[in-house]
C-alpha cells in the first residue's frame, strides 16, 4: 500500500484483476493485456501500456498506485561486482548485488528490508528489521539486475540467489509468488532451477517448501554443527535447535527427492577446529548434501576473524574423507561491503552515501 492507501496494481492476483477490469465494463481478453504489461514486459507506468486505450490506463491510474523500486546509487567493485542501492515507495532502501562469474551473472536478492535474526557475524543483523517486501519488490530487482547484466556484461542473467537483506522463509507467501511471476509462462520464464532459497533454517517453512514442491534450490546457512555453538552465533537456534532443523530437512529430502546446499562460514578458531569438522561431517550423514565453505568477511564491530586459508582447506579435505562434496567459495565485493553478510544499505554513488 502506499501513503495513501492507494493499493499498488502488482499486489493484485490475475484473478482480482480480471475481477476488477469486469466491475468496470472492460472485455477479458484486457486482464490478459495489463498482466502481460506488468510482469513480462515489466513496465514501470500506466503511461507505458500503449496498446491500452487511454480511457483504460486513465482508470487504472486513478484506482491503483505503481510502488517501482527506484536505483540510488551503484558501487563495482575491483572483481566486477556491483552492489545496488534501492529506494522502496516508503522511503526504505534495501539491496541487490550483480556477480559475474566467467560467461555467468548472477543476482543476489533481498526479501526483507532489515533482519530479525540478530546473526551476529552479519552486517544486515545490525539494521532490525523493517518490513517484508513485496513479490513486486523482489520481481523489480530481477528485472532490473536481468537489464544490468545485459547492458554491462552482453549476457542474460544466468541465476538468481534469495541470499541478500533478510531472511526468505520469514516471508515466504511474497517470496513465493515472487518465485511464480519469475518463473512463470506469465512473467519472465526464467527457470525455477536457476534460483535458490538461502535459509537459517525454519523447520515449518522447510516443510511447507516440500509440500508446495517448489522447484527452486535450497541453501542452508548452518555455520556450526553444535547447538552449544550455533546458540551462540545464530540466536534463532534457540527456538528451533538442530534436532528440528534435521528432522525438517529429512522430510524436505524425502518428498521432493531432491539434495540441498549447506553454507558453512568458517571463523577463526571458533568453528574451524576437527572436532567441528566432525561435528559437521556427522550432522550431514543425515541427507545427501553439497557444502560451501565461506570466508569470513568484516563486519564493524564483530569480533570474529576469517580462518586463514590453511585452516579451510584443512576442513575441506576432512569433509572430503568422508565422500562429502564440498567446495571452499570465494568472497566477491567485499571491498564494497557486497559479500556475504555485508549488506547494511550504505550502496555509495560518486562517493555520497545513500
Amino acid at each position: 500500500m502506499s501513503g495513501n492507501q492507494t493499493p499498488d496494481i502488482r499486489s493484485l492476483t490475475r484473478e482480482e484483476l480480471d475481477v476488477f477490469l469486469s466491475s468496470v465494463g472492460e472485455k477479458r481478453f484486457r486482464t490478459k493485456q495489463v498482466y502481460d504489461w506488468l510482469w513480462k514486459k515489466g513496465c514501470r507506468s500506466f503511461e507505458e501500456m500503449t496498446t491500452l486505450p487511454l480511457s483504460l490506463r486513465n482508470r487504472l491510474a486513478e484506482a491503483f498506485a505503481f510502488e517501482v523500486i527506484q536505483e540510488t546509487g551503484r558501487q563495482q567493485s575491483r572483481d566486477g561486482t556491483i552492489k545496488f542501492g534501492y529506494r522502496l515507495h516508503d522511503g526504505t532502501i534495501i539491496e541487490s548485488v550483480l556477480i559475474p562469474t566467467g560467461e555467468r551473472t548472477t543476482a543476489c536478492i533481498s526479501s526483507q528490508a532489515g533482519c530479525a535474526l540478530g546473526c551476529i557475524f552479519c552486517a544486515t543483523a545490525t539494521l532490525g528489521f523493517y518490513r517484508n517486501l513485496t513479490a513486486a519488490e523482489m520481481f523489480d530487482q530481477v528485472w532490473k539486475l536481468s537489464e544490468a547484466s545485459l547492458e554491462i556484461h552482453h549476457i542474460s542473467l544466468s541465476s538468481i540467489v534469495l541470499m541478500g537483506m533478510g531472511e526468505p522463509l520469514f516471508n515466504y507467501p511474497q517470496v513465493k509468488r515472487a518465485v511464480d511471476l519469475i518463473t512463470g509462462e506469465e512473467g519472465l520464464r526464467i527457470s525455477p532451477q536457476r534460483i535458490t532459497l538461502s535459509t537459517v533454517g525454519v523447520p515449518k517453512v522447510i516443510r511447507q517448501l516440500a509440500d508446495d514442491q517448489l522447484k527452486t534450490h535450497l541453501a542452508l546457512s548452518l555455520h556450526a554443527a553444535t547447538d552449544t555453538k550455533r546458540d551462540r552465533i545464530i540466536p534463532f537456534n534457540k527456538r528451533y535447535p538442530l534436532s528440528d532443523l534435521i528432522e525438517a530437512l529429512t522430510y524436505y529430502h524425502h518428498k521432493t527427492g531432491k539434495r540441498f546446499t549447506i553454507e558453512y562460514l568458517l571463523l577463526k578458531e571458533f568453528n574451524d577446529t576437527p572436532e567441528d569438522a566432525r561435528s559437521f561431517a556427522e550432522f550431514c550423514r543425515n541427507f545427501p548434501v553439497k557444502i560451501n565453505l565461506i570466508e569470513f568477511n568484516p563486519v564493524d564491530g564483530v569480533e570474529f576473524q576469517r580462518s586463514e586459508m590453511r585452516r579451510m582447506k584443512e576442513f575441506r579435505d576432512f569433509l572430503e574423507s568422508r565422500n562429502l562434496v564440498v567446495n571452499i567459495r570465494q568472497s566477491r565485493g567485499k571491498d564494497i561491503d557486497a559479500a556475504c553478510g555485508q549488506l547494511a544499505g550504505r550502496t555509495k554513488d560518486e562517493g555520497r552515501e545513500t
